[in-house]
């Protein structure tokens, strides 16, 4: 089965911490700090690769995580960065978040690799944080968190023309017969499961890629057989070829098979139907005389006046084609050269969690709890704690920061004191 889409969950690498650690050597009783800093956490990458053609890789395996940062050590040593992930995919991939249906990348034409997650940020060791207030700082800074995200991949193929029709009336046929694809044909439905690529080669002029779309059912738009498996492909292509067996060889009416398909464009996608379309009825090789006329001009009286072009055309012998192909040509000519690239909507950067560091201790000697760190420092110096807003700002903070269940984790009881950098309060839930 060809695998044109995918979800996969992705992590990033956390960064390492920062360590907290002094200088113990002999002869220097009294050693600054010299906590060195964690490592940055690996990306999570997408890059194209020309020779995969499908998603069936990400069939099999699901989870993908980069290698988290190495923690910093003693004597000033930093930890290793975690290795990047880079994940190969097929050019055409769409990236989307899986719960939203937002495109995060489009992995198409000039845009061949993209980090997508990017690995945390390492933190800072307690070298850093020695002040002339904190000569003995004895918190560093935590990882930044890796980033996490479920991901849907879809293969949107990349073609200038795509072939849509019912099943068996001669897509792989006519494929194979104006371009280099090798199709396997049968007088089945639904031979056809993924999209076949060809190029059609013209004479004295530039060819175009061609896209055998798989045969459509009615109700394919809402998910019925293999509908929003195939219909997504259409998306890139900028003109529509819509063949069609005209000589009705399976007990099909040509014209209302036609209706039907673009009803199914429609629904799945309004600006489908708002694609360029050349209509190829097919088949004419079994039609003689006033039964081929009376065919095509039943097709030629219901769409003609829509704009839409029919050609009549054997896929088998080979009647009509190059007329067909030399229209389409001329079709694309007239079509502002405009790289059909779905826009980003979703930006995982937006995940990424500012981290500053901080530490609750026991100082048994005082019998006091001590919190200390660049985050509270900084929030009390822009905190009036003495104005009623304040304080339930104040107050705000400690529970959504953690700390307050930190406290409790040491065992704080109602009436301990706790102190902030010359500031002590009384403990009370």
């Amino acid at each position: 089965m060809f695998a044109d889409s995918a979800n996969i969950y992705i992590r990033s690498g956390k960064g390492g911490d920062g360590h907290v650690s002094f200088r113990r050597e002999p002869y220097v009783p009294a050693g600054g700090p010299d906590g060195g800093d964690g490592g940055k956490g690996g990306d999570i990458i997408f890059e194209v690769d020309e020779g995969l053609n499908t998603l069936v890789d990400f069939r099999f395996k699901r989870k993908f995580s980069a290698m988290d940062g190495e923690n910093g050590g003693k004597q000033r040593c930093s930890g290793k960065d975690g290795e990047d992930l880079v994940l190969k995919v097929p050019e055409g991939t769409v990236i989307k978040e899986t719960e939203s249906g937002k495109v995060i990348a489009d992995m198409s034409h000039g845009n061949r690799r993209e980090v997508i997650l990017r690995g945390g940020r390492g933190g800072k060791g307690n070298q850093h944080y020695a002040t002339a207030t904190m000569q003995v700082p004895k918190y560093a800074q935590p990882g930044q968190k890796p980033q996490e995200l479920n991901v849907t991949l879809e293969l949107k193929v990349i073609a200038d023309v795509g072939l849509v029709g019912f099943p068996n009336v001669g897509k792989s046929t006519f494929l194979s017969r104006v371009t280099n694809a090798k199709p396997k044909i049968a007088n089945y439905h639904f031979t056809t499961l993924n999209p076949n690529l060809g190029v059609v080669d013209l004479n004295d002029t530039e060819g175009f890629v061609i896209a055998d779309i798989p045969g459509l059912i009615e109700g394919a738009s809402e998910g019925i057989g293999l509908g929003h498996e195939f219909l997504k492909h259409i998306e890139r292509t900028k003109v529509i070829i819509h063949l069609v067996d005209a000589a009705g060889t399976e007990g099909r009416d040509p014209v209302d098979d036609i209706k039907k398909i673009n009803n199914e464009l429609v629904s799945y996608n309004e600006e489908l139907l708002q694609k360029p379309q050349v209509i190829a009825a097919n088949k004419i090789d079994v039609l003689f005389g006033e039964e081929e006329e009376e065919a095509i001009q039943r097709i030629k009286d219901a769409f003609e006046s829509e704009g839409i072009q029919v050609f009549p055309i054997s896929a088998v012998s080979g009647k009509g084609v190059k007329e067909l192909l030399y229209h389409v040509n001329e079709m694309l000519k007239g079509i502002e050269e405009k790289p059909i690239v779905f826009e980003r909507e979703y930006f995982p950067e937006n995940l990424t969690q500012s981290e500053e560091p901080y530490s609750v201790t026991f100082d048994e000697a005082e019998n006091v709890y001590v919190v200390e760190g660049p985050r509270i420092e900084r929030m009390l110096g822009y905190t009036n704690i003495d104005s009623e807003k304040g304080f339930e700002f104040f107050q705000r903070f400690l529970k959504d920061n953690g700390i307050l269940d930190e406290l409790e984790a040491l065992g704080i009881q109602e009436g301990d004191t706790v102190r902030m950098y010359g500031l002590e309060f009384d403990y009370y839930k």
